[in-house]
């Protein structure tokens, strides 16, 4: 195991690798530190930001996928779509396409959607990856091929980031995008009908509180990111109580709107009882590699369990913390009226190997 310590941000950070075996590099100049104060959760106003609606978003659905077609098509009839919010692409069907292909991707999208097309719904759960970096990072920031011969590095970093826009292509010149992924055509369909079904649903006057479950694990390596924790509180004024926990022995959680833990295998998901909207994600190397985890929990099995949407890297990552969500930072977001999507990638400071998958526009605390 390679590691490198540096004075980042607010303490001191030691970064390794979560697979053995691969070399860790340090962040170069200006590299961003890996947490910052102001973040809380404390005081939060549910509803009170703007977000994304529904004509921001652009579809995509593989016509070669007979998932794509199907999840896609369920997709327009549940958020009421229109046609020229839709481009139907041929791509293969597999984990990972490469940088040739995905160029010819971009061109399709860059040529259908305008500049009023903030964000995109992928309708597929492959392809997730564009050789190291995630399919998600590389339409909005472009593909890194520099980032393939040390996956370990640092990585472009998103201006969207701790953005108050809601307007990522518009102020930042990305188009955000979610996979509507799921492990089955049936999956896929749920995970669509739990994000409408969560929208407007939380943090209103008089209705029982949300859980945000914030789990420590016994991997040292993977556990890094409990340092970013907000305190254990009850956050009256949005309906929710941020709950921190051990994952070892953990009992059985009711109304679970955020769950997160480090560990390559989440065994806690049985012990959670997810509201529609819940956002849930573990630290480790390949979350999000959908068909070839390394022995490893996906994304998959979050939305599989009942979660709406989730994050997972597709390449090493080592363990640096500016490549997952920043726990007090999503928390935030969403509890403001932000969407799954905006409080996700509002999360990650570096996102080229980050995987984001599920309901985009699921909005549970945002307000009409």
């Amino acid at each position: 195991m390679t590691a490198w310590r540096k004075n980042v941000g607010l303490g001191l950070v030691t970064v390794v690798c979560l697979s053995a075996g691969v070399a860790a590099a340090a962040p170069g100049p200006g590299a961003a530190p890996e947490s910052r104060r102001g973040d809380g959760a404390a005081n939060i106003v549910p509803g009170t930001a703007p977000r994304l609606r529904v004509q921001d978003l652009g579809l995509v659905i593989n016509i070669a996928d007979p998932y794509s077609v199907a999840v896609g098509q369920h997709y327009i009839r549940k958020r009421g779509l229109r046609p020229q919010q839709v481009l139907r692409v041929e791509l293969p069907l597999r984990g990972e396409i490469t940088a040739e292909e995905f160029a010819l991707l971009r061109k399709r999208i860059d040529g259908r959607f305008g500049p009023s097309t903030q964000a995109l719904a992928l309708a597929w759960t492959r392809p997730y990856a564009v050789a190291c970096n995630s399919i998600t990072g590389a339409l909005a920031l472009g593909f890194d091929a520099k980032l393939c011969t040390s996956s370990c590095a640092t990585s472009r970093p998103s201006p969207y980031a701790r953005s108050n826009s809601s307007r990522p292509f518009t102020a930042h010149g990305m188009r955000i995008s979610m996979l509507l992924a799921g492990a089955d055509e049936a999956q896929g369909k749920a995970l669509i009908d739990r994000g409408v079904a969560a929208d407007f649903t939380l943090g209103l006057r008089g209705a029982p509180s949300a859980q945000a479950v914030l789990l420590d694990s016994a991997d040292e390596r993977r556990n890094v990111r409990a340092k970013q924790y907000p305190p254990a509180q009850d956050i009256a004024s949005a309906g929710t109580v941020v709950k921190r926990s051990s994952a070892e022995g953990l009992a059985p959680q009711q109304r679970v709107v955020l769950a997160q833990v480090g560990s390559t295998r989440v065994d806690v998901l049985a012990q959670l009882a997810w509201l529609p909207g819940g956002l849930g994600d573990h630290f480790t190397s390949f979350g999000g590699r959908l068909d070839d985890p390394d022995g490893q929990s996906t994304v998959l099995d979050w939305l599989s369990a009942g979660a709406t949407a989730s994050h997972g890297t597709v390449s090493e990552p080592c363990n640096h913390v500016q490549k997952f969500p920043h726990p007090q930072r999503l928390l935030a977001v969403y509890l403001q009226g932000g969407t799954a999507i905006e409080a996700y990638w509002k999360s990650v400071l570096w996102p080229q190997q980050s995987l984001f998958v599920g309901e985009p526009l699921a909005a549970p605390y945002g307000r009409r």
